[in-house]
Protein backbone atom coordinates (compact mmCIF):
# COMPACT_ATOMS: atom_id res chain seq x y z
CA UNK A 1 0.00 0.00 0.00
CA UNK A 2 1.52 3.51 -0.91
CA UNK A 3 2.28 6.19 1.98
CA UNK A 4 -0.33 8.10 0.30
CA UNK A 5 -3.18 5.57 0.55
CA UNK A 6 -1.92 4.57 4.40
CA UNK A 7 -2.08 8.66 5.27
CA UNK A 8 -5.47 8.80 3.42
CA UNK A 9 -6.78 5.91 5.86
CA UNK A 10 -5.37 7.27 8.73
CA UNK A 11 -7.12 10.47 8.29
CA UNK A 12 -10.75 8.76 7.52
CA UNK A 13 -10.16 6.92 10.81
CA UNK A 14 -9.57 10.56 12.90
CA UNK A 15 -12.71 11.82 11.01
CA UNK A 16 -14.95 9.30 11.96
CA UNK A 17 -13.60 9.12 15.49
CA UNK A 18 -13.71 12.88 16.17
CA UNK A 19 -16.82 12.88 14.19
CA UNK A 20 -18.89 10.33 16.42
CA UNK A 21 -17.20 12.11 19.89
CA UNK A 22 -19.04 15.45 18.22
CA UNK A 23 -22.23 14.00 17.75
CA UNK A 24 -22.86 12.59 21.51
CA UNK A 25 -27.00 12.73 20.36
CA UNK A 26 -26.73 10.39 17.30
CA UNK A 27 -24.34 8.04 19.70
CA UNK A 28 -26.57 7.81 22.78
CA UNK A 29 -29.45 7.12 20.17
CA UNK A 30 -27.68 4.49 18.95
CA UNK A 31 -26.80 2.80 22.04
CA UNK A 32 -30.33 3.18 22.97
CA UNK A 33 -31.64 1.24 20.24
CA UNK A 34 -29.13 -1.62 21.59
CA UNK A 35 -30.70 -1.63 24.99
CA UNK A 36 -33.44 -2.14 27.34
CA UNK A 37 -35.97 0.72 25.72
CA UNK A 38 -37.88 0.58 29.57
CA UNK A 39 -35.20 1.55 30.89
CA UNK A 40 -34.91 5.54 32.33
CA UNK A 41 -33.40 5.90 35.64
CA UNK A 42 -30.43 7.60 36.04
CA UNK A 43 -28.01 6.98 38.74
CA UNK A 44 -28.82 8.58 42.02
CA UNK A 45 -25.96 9.79 45.34
CA UNK A 46 -26.49 7.55 48.04
CA UNK A 47 -29.33 5.64 46.95
CA UNK A 48 -28.60 1.82 47.73
CA UNK A 49 -29.91 -0.04 44.40
CA UNK A 50 -27.74 1.95 42.39
CA UNK A 51 -24.33 2.15 44.25
CA UNK A 52 -21.17 -0.12 43.85
CA UNK A 53 -19.89 -1.78 47.27
CA UNK A 54 -17.08 0.13 47.36
CA UNK A 55 -19.18 3.02 46.66
CA UNK A 56 -21.39 2.24 50.12
CA UNK A 57 -17.46 1.67 51.76
CA UNK A 58 -17.15 5.03 50.82
CA UNK A 59 -20.19 6.73 52.26
CA UNK A 60 -19.01 4.82 55.29
CA UNK A 61 -16.33 6.82 56.14
CA UNK A 62 -18.26 9.57 56.11
CA UNK A 63 -21.45 8.72 57.71
CA UNK A 64 -23.11 5.46 59.60
CA UNK A 65 -26.66 6.37 58.91
CA UNK A 66 -29.11 4.95 56.59
CA UNK A 67 -32.34 6.25 55.77
CA UNK A 68 -35.23 3.38 55.58
CA UNK A 69 -38.81 4.63 53.73
CA UNK A 70 -41.51 2.08 54.90
CA UNK A 71 -44.34 1.99 51.80
CA UNK A 72 -47.38 0.28 51.13
CA UNK A 73 -49.07 -1.17 47.43
CA UNK A 74 -52.59 -0.13 48.27
CA UNK A 75 -54.99 1.73 45.90
CA UNK A 76 -55.30 5.59 46.35
CA UNK A 77 -58.49 6.07 44.51
CA UNK A 78 -59.37 6.55 40.94
CA UNK A 79 -56.40 8.43 40.01
CA UNK A 80 -53.40 7.56 42.35
CA UNK A 81 -50.84 4.69 41.58
CA UNK A 82 -50.99 1.98 43.39
CA UNK A 83 -47.38 2.63 44.63
CA UNK A 84 -48.54 6.15 45.82
CA UNK A 85 -46.90 5.61 49.47
CA UNK A 86 -43.74 3.44 48.51
CA UNK A 87 -42.63 6.17 45.75
CA UNK A 88 -43.63 9.33 48.14
CA UNK A 89 -41.35 7.63 50.91
CA UNK A 90 -38.50 6.88 48.77
CA UNK A 91 -38.67 10.09 46.00
CA UNK A 92 -38.67 11.85 49.40
CA UNK A 93 -35.60 9.99 50.88
CA UNK A 94 -33.54 10.30 48.10
CA UNK A 95 -34.25 14.06 47.87
CA UNK A 96 -33.20 14.37 51.53
CA UNK A 97 -29.75 11.99 50.61
CA UNK A 98 -29.19 15.10 48.16
CA UNK A 99 -28.58 17.40 50.53
CA UNK A 100 -26.71 15.44 53.47
CA UNK A 101 -24.76 12.18 53.62
CA UNK A 102 -27.13 9.39 54.27
CA UNK A 103 -27.70 5.95 52.82
CA UNK A 104 -31.15 5.52 51.33
CA UNK A 105 -32.28 1.79 52.02
CA UNK A 106 -35.81 0.38 50.32
CA UNK A 107 -36.87 -2.93 51.43
CA UNK A 108 -40.20 -3.81 50.24
CA UNK A 109 -42.84 -2.41 47.99
CA UNK A 110 -45.72 -3.80 50.16
CA UNK A 111 -46.89 -2.88 54.07
CA UNK A 112 -49.90 -3.62 56.03
CA UNK A 113 -53.22 -2.37 54.20
CA UNK A 114 -55.90 -4.79 54.89
CA UNK A 115 -58.48 -2.44 54.91
CA UNK A 116 -57.57 -2.32 51.33
CA UNK A 117 -58.30 -5.34 50.32
CA UNK A 118 -61.80 -4.72 48.50
CA UNK A 119 -59.52 -2.60 45.58
CA UNK A 120 -57.86 -4.84 42.89
CA UNK A 121 -54.47 -4.56 43.59
CA UNK A 122 -53.77 -4.07 47.11
CA UNK A 123 -50.95 -6.00 48.27
CA UNK A 124 -51.20 -6.69 52.10
CA UNK A 125 -48.05 -8.53 54.17
CA UNK A 126 -49.19 -9.40 58.00
CA UNK A 127 -46.86 -7.12 60.71
CA UNK A 128 -44.85 -10.53 61.39
CA UNK A 129 -43.63 -10.78 57.44
CA UNK A 130 -43.27 -7.00 57.98
CA UNK A 131 -41.47 -7.00 61.26
CA UNK A 132 -39.44 -9.96 60.50
CA UNK A 133 -37.79 -8.51 57.03
CA UNK A 134 -37.54 -5.07 58.31
CA UNK A 135 -35.62 -6.39 61.37
CA UNK A 136 -33.37 -9.05 59.41
CA UNK A 137 -32.80 -6.16 56.79
CA UNK A 138 -31.59 -3.93 59.73
CA UNK A 139 -29.04 -6.11 60.85
CA UNK A 140 -27.30 -6.58 57.29
CA UNK A 141 -26.88 -2.73 57.89
CA UNK A 142 -25.55 -2.93 61.16
CA UNK A 143 -23.01 -5.84 60.16
CA UNK A 144 -21.46 -3.41 57.24
CA UNK A 145 -21.13 -0.46 60.59
CA UNK A 146 -24.51 1.13 60.11
CA UNK A 147 -25.42 2.18 63.60
CA UNK A 148 -27.84 5.19 63.04
CA UNK A 149 -31.28 4.23 61.62
CA UNK A 150 -33.74 6.38 60.60
CA UNK A 151 -37.32 5.13 59.48
CA UNK A 152 -39.74 7.08 57.16
CA UNK A 153 -43.10 6.21 57.58
CA UNK A 154 -45.21 6.75 53.84
CA UNK A 155 -48.05 4.95 54.95
CA UNK A 156 -50.07 5.45 58.47
CA UNK A 157 -50.90 2.04 58.51
CA UNK A 158 -47.39 1.15 58.96
CA UNK A 159 -46.95 3.52 62.26
CA UNK A 160 -47.13 0.37 64.93
CA UNK A 161 -45.02 -1.58 62.95
CA UNK A 162 -42.69 1.35 62.78
CA UNK A 163 -42.67 1.82 66.16
CA UNK A 164 -42.07 -1.77 67.29
CA UNK A 165 -39.37 -2.33 64.91
CA UNK A 166 -37.32 0.88 66.34
CA UNK A 167 -37.51 -0.69 69.40
CA UNK A 168 -36.42 -3.83 68.99
CA UNK A 169 -33.38 -2.59 67.19
CA UNK A 170 -32.97 -0.42 69.91
CA UNK A 171 -33.37 -3.13 72.88
CA UNK A 172 -31.56 -5.90 70.95
CA UNK A 173 -28.77 -4.59 68.50
CA UNK A 174 -25.63 -1.92 68.97
CA UNK A 175 -27.34 0.51 66.38
CA UNK A 176 -29.99 3.50 67.47
CA UNK A 177 -33.25 4.12 65.55
CA UNK A 178 -35.66 6.45 65.62
CA UNK A 179 -38.65 7.77 63.85
CA UNK A 180 -38.22 10.39 61.09
CA UNK A 181 -41.53 12.06 62.05
CA UNK A 182 -40.43 12.32 65.77
CA UNK A 183 -37.26 13.46 64.72
CA UNK A 184 -38.89 16.28 62.93
CA UNK A 185 -41.19 16.99 65.32
CA UNK A 186 -38.04 17.33 67.91
CA UNK A 187 -36.94 20.24 65.90
CA UNK A 188 -39.59 22.01 64.91
CA UNK A 189 -42.75 22.78 66.36
CA UNK A 190 -44.07 23.58 62.39
CA UNK A 191 -46.22 20.77 60.38
CA UNK A 192 -44.39 19.29 57.69
CA UNK A 193 -47.13 19.81 55.12
CA UNK A 194 -49.25 23.15 53.81
CA UNK A 195 -52.55 22.60 56.37
CA UNK A 196 -53.52 26.43 57.00
CA UNK A 197 -53.82 27.47 60.41
CA UNK A 198 -57.57 27.43 61.54
CA UNK A 199 -59.30 31.14 62.95
CA UNK A 200 -60.70 30.43 65.77
CA UNK A 201 -64.44 29.79 65.54
CA UNK A 202 -64.57 28.98 62.29
CA UNK A 203 -65.68 26.04 60.55
CA UNK A 204 -63.46 23.11 60.07
CA UNK A 205 -61.81 22.76 56.79
CA UNK A 206 -63.03 19.43 54.57
CA UNK A 207 -61.64 16.07 55.79
CA UNK A 208 -58.84 15.71 53.67
CA UNK A 209 -56.32 12.45 53.72
CA UNK A 210 -55.98 9.09 51.86
CA UNK A 211 -56.12 9.93 47.55
CA UNK A 212 -57.47 13.06 48.90
CA UNK A 213 -55.79 16.94 47.40
CA UNK A 214 -52.97 16.73 49.65
CA UNK A 215 -51.59 13.30 48.85
CA UNK A 216 -52.61 13.91 45.46
CA UNK A 217 -50.18 17.13 45.09
CA UNK A 218 -47.31 15.49 46.42
CA UNK A 219 -47.86 12.54 43.67
CA UNK A 220 -48.14 15.39 40.70
CA UNK A 221 -44.51 16.99 42.13
CA UNK A 222 -42.68 13.78 43.22
CA UNK A 223 -43.85 11.04 40.40
CA UNK A 224 -45.87 13.17 38.13
CA UNK A 225 -46.08 10.70 35.21
CA UNK A 226 -48.30 8.12 37.41
CA UNK A 227 -50.82 10.49 38.06
CA UNK A 228 -54.27 9.84 36.34
CA UNK A 229 -56.08 13.31 37.25
CA UNK A 230 -58.21 13.14 34.05
CA UNK A 231 -59.87 10.21 36.46
CA UNK A 232 -60.14 12.22 39.57
CA UNK A 233 -63.48 12.96 41.50
CA UNK A 234 -64.48 13.57 44.65
CA UNK A 235 -65.73 10.75 47.01
CA UNK A 236 -68.70 10.59 48.81
CA UNK A 237 -67.88 9.19 52.25
CA UNK A 238 -70.19 7.25 54.42
CA UNK A 239 -69.34 6.90 58.68
CA UNK A 240 -70.92 5.03 60.23
CA UNK A 241 -74.19 5.83 62.65
CA UNK A 242 -71.87 5.21 65.82
CA UNK A 243 -68.70 7.13 64.59
CA UNK A 244 -70.43 10.34 62.98
CA UNK A 245 -69.81 11.93 66.25
CA UNK A 246 -66.22 11.19 66.17
CA UNK A 247 -65.87 11.93 62.97
CA UNK A 248 -67.13 15.49 63.35
CA UNK A 249 -65.03 16.31 66.27
CA UNK A 250 -62.26 14.40 64.49
CA UNK A 251 -62.70 17.29 61.75
CA UNK A 252 -62.35 19.93 64.01
CA UNK A 253 -59.03 18.64 65.40
CA UNK A 254 -60.15 17.07 68.70
CA UNK A 255 -57.23 14.59 69.27
CA UNK A 256 -58.85 12.65 71.59
CA UNK A 257 -61.51 11.90 69.23
CA UNK A 258 -59.04 10.91 66.17
CA UNK A 259 -57.73 8.70 68.63
CA UNK A 260 -60.96 7.01 69.37
CA UNK A 261 -61.85 7.35 66.13
CA UNK A 262 -58.91 5.57 64.48
CA UNK A 263 -59.09 2.56 66.75
CA UNK A 264 -62.10 1.95 64.94
CA UNK A 265 -61.99 3.47 61.47
CA UNK A 266 -59.94 1.89 58.83
CA UNK A 267 -59.95 -2.03 59.64
CA UNK A 268 -60.34 -5.16 57.37
CA UNK A 269 -63.44 -6.98 56.91
CA UNK A 270 -63.16 -9.73 58.68
CA UNK A 271 -62.55 -7.40 62.33
CA UNK A 272 -66.79 -7.11 61.54
CA UNK A 273 -66.40 -3.03 62.18
CA UNK A 274 -67.52 -2.07 58.84
CA UNK A 275 -65.17 0.23 58.39
CA UNK A 276 -62.74 -0.57 55.40
CA UNK A 277 -61.92 1.98 52.92
CA UNK A 278 -64.61 0.67 50.51
CA UNK A 279 -67.56 0.65 53.40
CA UNK A 280 -66.25 4.62 53.95
CA UNK A 281 -65.68 6.08 50.39
CA UNK A 282 -67.12 5.03 46.80
CA UNK A 283 -63.69 5.61 45.38
CA UNK A 284 -61.49 4.61 47.80
CA UNK A 285 -60.10 8.08 48.00
CA UNK A 286 -60.59 8.99 51.88
CA UNK A 287 -61.47 12.89 51.37
CA UNK A 288 -64.07 15.51 51.01
CA UNK A 289 -62.63 17.48 48.40
CA UNK A 290 -62.25 16.83 44.87
CA UNK A 291 -58.62 15.68 43.96
CA UNK A 292 -58.78 17.77 40.95
CA UNK A 293 -57.74 20.54 43.28
CA UNK A 294 -54.41 19.42 43.61
CA UNK A 295 -51.68 21.60 42.42
CA UNK A 296 -48.15 20.29 41.51
CA UNK A 297 -47.21 24.16 43.54
CA UNK A 298 -48.55 23.16 46.59
CA UNK A 299 -47.07 18.94 46.30
CA UNK A 300 -43.76 21.24 45.83
CA UNK A 301 -44.36 23.33 48.99
CA UNK A 302 -44.92 20.33 51.11
CA UNK A 303 -42.01 18.39 49.66
CA UNK A 304 -39.87 21.27 50.17
CA UNK A 305 -40.76 21.79 53.53
CA UNK A 306 -40.39 17.78 54.68
CA UNK A 307 -36.97 17.48 52.98
CA UNK A 308 -36.04 20.54 54.31
CA UNK A 309 -36.78 19.68 58.22
CA UNK A 310 -35.76 16.16 57.84
CA UNK A 311 -31.80 17.34 56.63
CA UNK A 312 -32.34 19.89 59.76
CA UNK A 313 -32.91 16.93 62.19
CA UNK A 314 -30.15 14.56 60.39
CA UNK A 315 -27.65 16.80 60.69
CA UNK A 316 -28.62 18.44 64.31
CA UNK A 317 -28.16 14.69 64.94
CA UNK A 318 -24.78 14.42 63.13
CA UNK A 319 -23.53 17.79 64.96
CA UNK A 320 -24.01 15.80 68.76
CA UNK A 321 -22.96 12.64 67.61
CA UNK A 322 -20.25 12.62 64.52
CA UNK A 323 -20.01 8.52 64.38
CA UNK A 324 -21.79 5.77 66.21
CA UNK A 325 -19.31 3.36 64.23
CA UNK A 326 -15.94 5.43 64.93
CA UNK A 327 -16.82 5.80 68.92
CA UNK A 328 -14.48 4.27 71.55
Amino acid sequence: MSSRRKRLLHLARAVLILGGARLPGFVAAQNASQTNPLWHEEKVRNYLPHMTWPEVRDLLRKTDMALIPVGSLEQHGLHGPIGSDFYSGLERAKLVAQKTDILVVPILFPGQSPYHMEFPGTITLSDETLERVYFEAAQSLIHHGFRRLIFLSAHSGNTSLTKFLIDRINQETPAVAVDLSDGIASISSRPSGNTPARIPGSAPPPFDQHGGVGESSGGLYLFPTLMSMDRAERATLSVPPALNQLFQKTKEGDATANLVFMAEALKPTVTGKHTTTADLSTTGAWSERNPRDATLEQGRRSTESFVDAAVRFIDRWKDLRPSYSRAP
